[in-house]
């Protein structure tokens, strides 16, 4: 049985970089896979500074790869502000 692949505090389910080793993979999968690399990455860092550690990994080794693509896209994409959004308190403007 091969040994598991060392975790990697930057793709804790090893989603990246399995999506490097499926031939064919397209966009939409691609998308698929790296909402849910977001979902299980820790609330606590940083998912931009993760991600272009990702795509300084694997992006030159496989520039025309989709998630190569689509990671170069969303470093470029602006964040959302932290904090809760919505509920009663955010309807009636309180901070």
């Amino acid at each position: 049985m091969p040994s598991a692949a060392p975790h990697d505090p930057d793709d804790p389910k090893g989603l990246i970089r399995e999506s490097y080793r499926i031939e064919g993979i397209g966009d939409g999968e691609c998308r698929s896979i790296l909402i849910d690399w977001a979902l299980s990455i820790e609330a606590s860092r940083d998912q931009a500074e993760a991600l272009a550690r990702l795509h300084a990994r694997y992006g030159p080794q496989a520039p025309d790869h989709p998630m190569t693509r689509l990671m170069a896209q969303t470093a470029g994409a602006p964040t959302a502000p932290a904090g809760r959004r919505g509920g009663r308190a955010g309807r009636l403007g309180r901070t």
